[in-house]
């Protein structure tokens, strides 16, 4: 006899409590998930095929599955679960970050359309609208949008949707998602928000008006270098079923063991950041009083300028990652990089148990018109940080004594 877990009619073990809604760090765990039903193993299988048997052509995928480019039972259990996190309908998972980027782009916009998108994101989405979807016809407009002003002058009557970044990739700026959710849904265009700086720990974007959520799941989701996926997060049943046919039309759906290994990195994520956060906080703090240092950009400090709205929109935290410039410019700043000990890693990524440095404009965003990364403050010698879950100490000690030999 197969034993359904969730069976909210039992009070029995393995079921659910009736009325109870279950906090974030319970989620984390559990939600989307159950143990397995005929076997009752407590981790979802890996279903590693390529096709399901049918019972007959009448009964066609009357099991829900046929070919996994298209679904797969264990990749389904972990867009129920993000789903779940994020307070959306669905999500879709795919490849990488970019696959999801890619796919919003295609399933809401074709040649004529345009776009409103931030001028600050992470440097392969500018690759991709600057690129790509304009060669294939579309137009962007590249604004600032810690202004809701501009995003609004930049509306036109073609445009189908807005694009932010909140926080920015790799400044920290915030955009106000509440407000430009507001302003889009007045205008009739969609809003997508890349989220991957935040997780839904910090920011849900959902919540505030967002119809569409964009996840790296490199990151955060997966936090310790071992994937690569990404996640569209719908709001409605529609915009969940279209960012599925598109997934499905460019082959990007997300292998079924990065599934696994994320559905188990997922259940530490909320301790992973916690941890990330506050050392974050100290790092921040400590740079901005250094003599060495010409300016950090934290969320968490007093002295950010978007302080207020980051405490509005924020939920209890500000994030682990942060970014700052030294005295003496781009070559300081890479000779810092090029010293500095571990337990830094000098690398690309963020996100994960490793705390990493990068040089974004070698690295992350050189791909970038560097008139245009200059624009927002991507110096040669920009530094960004990722922190990770290593003893705080260790990491002053190794960034002071860099920092020092400048």
């Amino acid at each position: 006899q197969i034993v359904h877990f969730r069976d909210m009619s039992k009070n029995c073990a393995g079921s659910w409590p009736l009325n109870k809604s279950m906090a974030m760090g319970t989620k984390l765990v559990h939600a989307g998930i159950d143990p397995d039903e005929r076997t009752g193993a407590i981790l979802t299988p890996i279903y590693q095929s390529t096709t399901y048997v049918q019972e007959s052509v009448d009964k066609y995928l009357a099991k829900g599955y046929s070919y996994s480019r298209t679904a797969n039972p264990t990749v389904k259990v972990l867009e129920a679960k993000i789903a779940e996190l994020e307070n959306g309908y669905g999500a879709c998972c795919v490849c990488t970050g970019m696959a999801a980027t890619v796919t919003v782009m295609t399933a809401v916009m074709k040649a004529g359309d345009h776009c409103v998108i931030t001028e600050c994101s992470y440097g392969g989405t500018n690759r991709a609208a600057r690129v790509m979807f304009s060669d294939l016809g579309m137009t962007f407009s590249f604004v600032d949008f810690r202004d809701i002003k501009n995003v609004e002058e930049a509306i036109q009557p073609n445009t189908k949707l807005i694009f932010s970044e909140s926080p920015a990739n790799p400044t920290l700026t915030l955009t106000d998602i509440e407000a430009i959710s507001k302003l889009a849904k007045e205008k009739g265009i969609l809003h997508v928000c890349d989220s991957t700086f935040a997780t839904p720990i910090i920011m849900r974007p959902i919540d505030l008006g967002c119809d569409l959520v964009i996840q790296s799941l490199t990151k955060f989701y997966d936090g310790h270098n071992q994937t690569v996926g990404g996640a569209i997060i719908s709001a409605t049943k529609e915009l969940d079923e279209k960012m599925h046919f598109y997934q499905n039309i460019h082959g990007n759906i997300l292998s079924p063991q990065c599934a696994f290994y994320i559905l188990q990195s997922i259940k530490t994520m909320g301790l992973r950041l916690k941890q990330q956060c506050a050392t974050a906080l100290k790092i921040a703090t400590f740079l901005e009083s250094h003599p060495k240092v010409d300016s950090v950009n934290y969320p968490g400090l007093d002295s950010f300028p978007q302080k207020k709205l980051a405490d509005r929109q924020h939920i209890g935290m500000h994030g682990s990652m942060l970014s700052f410039e030294v005295i003496g410019g781009s070559e300081a700043g890479r000779r810092l990089m090029d010293s500095v000990q571990r337990p830094w890693s000098l690398c690309e990524n963020l996100g994960a148990t490793e705390s990493i440095i990068t040089c974004p404009s070698v690295m992350t965003h050189a791909n970038m018109v560097k008139e245009d990364r200059l624009k927002v403050g991507i110096t040669d010698g920009f530094v960004r940080i990722s922190c990770g879950i290593e003893d705080s100490e260790d990491l002053l000690f190794a960034l002071g004594k860099a920092l020092d030999q400048l």
